[in-house]
């Protein structure tokens, strides 16, 4: 598969590239080019954007993927957007990148010498990928109600009514609620399973996780 898109195609089941060109077309609200953002210009946005454009998503595990980027290449790109974003949060956006491109170790050296709610959300996904279940657990329960959830369950609620997967909708989001723990347990579940027929789609999940978490980080104010 070529790109994240045809990856998201693949998992949900939509028509193929010839159809669509753009996750504008697709009813997903996976967008990263529609953010808007009070800390950045547009430009700093798109170009954010073209880091986790990659040819699929990261895994649920601490496995690579080929193509994704050196840490010495993403950071030469990070550098210069980052270099008027409060020091806090271009720290939480270039550990959400460094978990996108597989870089855990790296990932994980910035997210647990950060304070607060994101920094426990980057430190709970890097440590759900290592995998350490019961340690990604407690970085969610010093999460709390992240203000993302809100907008992680609106779009994983459209991704899994599309594949009519509703055993799983009522797993990931009672109430309509986003729960992380049993996002956790269906991937622990799921690493558990050989070949596991539900590991695309919660890959799709995870990465529909991330992107909303860096749009949330994108949209800090400074005075946060």
């Amino acid at each position: 598969m070529e790109t994240i898109q045809d990856y998201l195609r693949f998992a949900i089941g939509f028509p193929t590239r010839a159809t669509f060109s753009s996750f504008s077309e697709l009813n997903l609200h996976f967008r990263p080019a529609s953010l808007k953002c009070r800390t950045m210009n547009q430009a700093t946005l798109n170009a954010l954007k073209e880091l986790i454009a990659t040819s699929a998503p990261p895994h649920l595990g601490p496995q690579t993927r080929a193509h994704t980027g050196s840490i010495s290449m993403l950071e030469k790109k990070l550098s210069p957007l980052l270099a008027s974003v409060p020091a806090p949060t271009g720290e939480a956006i270039r550990a959400a990148i460094l978990l996108w491109h597989d870089h855990l170790d790296a990932a994980h050296a910035i997210s647990q010498n950060m304070a607060g709610a994101d920094g426990s959300y980057l430190h709970g996904i890097m440590h759900r990928r290592e995998p350490d279940y019961s340690n990604a657990k407690y970085w969610f329960h010093r999460v709390g109600k992240h203000r993302a959830f809100s907008e992680v369950a609106k779009r994983v609620d459209v991704l899994l009514k599309s594949k009519s997967a509703g055993a799983l909708e009522k797993q990931l989001l009672p109430n309509g609620e986003w729960d992380s723990f049993a996002f956790i347990d269906a991937c622990q579940a799921a690493a558990n399973r050989s070949p596991d027929s539900q590991a695309e789609l919660l890959r799709a999940i995870q990465a529909i996780e991330i992107e909303v978490l860096l749009e949330h980080l994108c949209n800090l104010r400074k005075a946060e």
